[in-house]
């Protein structure tokens, strides 16, 4: 029998308590699980895992310094360093002012913070934290679009695309509406009700360079079912993110799970225009929780677009067409040979294997420099040796052909969540997150209880940083706290 009992609940999440379970029953011997509060005991076990959502947890015992005691929780305990959009903004800026050469420099969008309540305080803003954003958005530059993300929310609410001052001033006066405008609200179109906050409620903003060159693929060349991949000619650029589900642990170790998702736009991409009469957002914004509709028809795995086409790539010149051959080579021939050289119209480079690889490495590195910056925010994130944690982690992925960029596909960090929603992903890849937990088990939980000194101990110290194992990439390996 396991020495240690497991204290599981998941209240509002059925996919994670059963993924948790099936997680913790793939180990040898599986443990006992309880589903009652160790707050609501009169004791806990000596050897306790808490694996549960972060309210559920019993955060006195992960302080607890007992050395009777063993207690391993699935979350740390202050984190917002990385799961609050303007602490995550403001520790990455710090941190990049003491390492100007860091990856952090082009791995995040520019991002400036704001607080307001009201629209008229933005007045203010603008000759203050706004005054550098004030002076790029005088510029005129047609081509330059910003979004505005509130920094406390998720699943895409309160995201929206400005251009202009007034832009921007406009959607503060329209989130200022309260509960009794819910009438207007309901008038409005789709994306906008779905993505409605009220701002008395959400005073912490950032707003972000809108990266208007996001790599383009059609998520119809791997077509769900047996149905044949469509013809070049009939693909249409879709702007999509990348899921990397992440795992932190102890004080601490960084892994990054190898099996990335990829989810993409409702429409095909255009650019934000001020001609258009109003932005739809369904062409811009990824989030799958704004587009359950769709079911998994959005969502793939980064390997499985290998051989995709990059639609925001520039086409090879058009071939020349082929001279006319003889009239005796019939009609037929001809026409054929016409065909042929129209295929060659379309002719745009692929994703390859290389392309993902690079693409993981730059993951792998980005998120080991924004943990050490958090690290360096030691109020706001404060790792435990006795505690673990998953986070989804979005990037975009640009596309650069500049000759100064050194890969032309650049990763963009959009944001970090804590208790990411994984039911998202939908039934197609839910043994991609049955393999995560288990990778998880295998190595943030087993190792924490195996006795000093075991095979598994000591299996877990040879681990090198950028090995892969369980499916899990190494990213960061950093001693900051001692064991207790």
């Amino acid at each position: 029998m396991a020495d240690f009992t497991a204290f599981v609940s998941w209240p509002s999440a059925p996919l994670t308590y059963r993924l948790v379970l099936d997680a913790l029953g793939s180990l040898t011997p599986p443990p006992p699980v309880q589903d009652v509060s160790p707050k609501d005991t009169n004791g806990s076990p000596h050897r306790l895992l808490q694996w549960a959502t972060y309210d559920e947890l019993d955060h006195d015992l992960t302080f607890s310094h007992d050395p009777a005691s063993k207690v391993l929780s699935s979350s740390y305990v202050i984190r917002k360093a990385l799961i609050r959009k303007h602490y995550l903004s403001r520790c990455i800026h710090n941190y990049l002012t003491k390492h100007p050469d860091s990856i952090l420099r082009r791995g995040v969008p520019r991002t400036w913070e704001l607080e307001l309540g009201f629209a008229d305080e933005l007045d203010e803003l603008w000759s203050d934290e706004l005054y550098d954003l004030s002076k790029e958005i005088e510029k005129g530059d047609t081509s330059k679009w910003w979004i505005l993300k509130p920094g406390m929310a998720d699943r895409g609410m309160g995201l929206r695309l400005f251009h202009t001052k007034e832009d921007l001033e406009a959607i503060f006066q329209e989130f200022e509406q309260d509960e009794s405008d819910a009438e207007d609200i309901d008038r409005c179109d789709e994306d906008a009700r779905d993505t409605a906050v009220v701002t008395s409620q959400l005073r912490h903003f950032v707003i972000q360079e809108y990266l208007g060159n996001p790599l383009l693929l059609d998520p119809a060349e791997t077509p769900l079912d047996d149905a044949p991949k469509p013809p070049a000619s009939s693909l249409h650029g879709h702007k999509f993110h990348l899921r990397v589900y992440c795992v932190a642990s102890g004080a601490i170790k960084v892994y990054v799970y190898e099996r990335i998702l990829a989810l993409f736009s409702a429409l095909p991409y255009t650019p934000p225009s001020k001609s258009a009469s109003s932005i739809d957002l369904a062409t811009h914004l990824t989030n799958t929780s704004l587009q359950t509709q769709r079911g998994e028809a959005g969502v793939r795995l980064l390997d499985e677009l290998v051989g995709c086409h990059l639609l925001s790539a520039a086409p090879v010149p058009r071939q020349r067409q082929p001279a006319r051959p003889p009239y005796a080579m019939g009609q037929a021939l001809e026409q054929e040979a016409i065909r042929a050289a129209r295929k060659q119209e379309r002719q745009y480079p692929i994703l390859t294997e290389e392309d993902v690889e690079n693409l993981k490495s730059q993951i792998g590195a980005v998120l080991a420099e924004t943990f050490k910056a958090a690290i360096e925010m030691s109020v706001h994130f404060q790792p435990l040796p006795n505690a673990f944690e998953l986070y989804g982690i979005d990037f975009l992925v640009t596309h650069d052909t500049s000759p100064e960029v050194p890969h032309k596909l650049q990763i963009k960090l959009l944001e970090v969540n804590s208790e990411p929603a994984i039911e998202l992903t939908g039934p197609r890849l839910t043994w991609i997150l049955e393999d995560l937990f288990k990778s998880i088990a295998k190595t943030c939980v087993e190792p924490f209880f195996s006795p000093q000194g075991s095979l598994t101990r000591s299996d877990m110290e040879v681990w090198r940083t950028g090995e892969t194992r369980e499916n899990l990439r190494k990213s960061l390996d950093q001693q900051i706290r001692s064991t207790w």
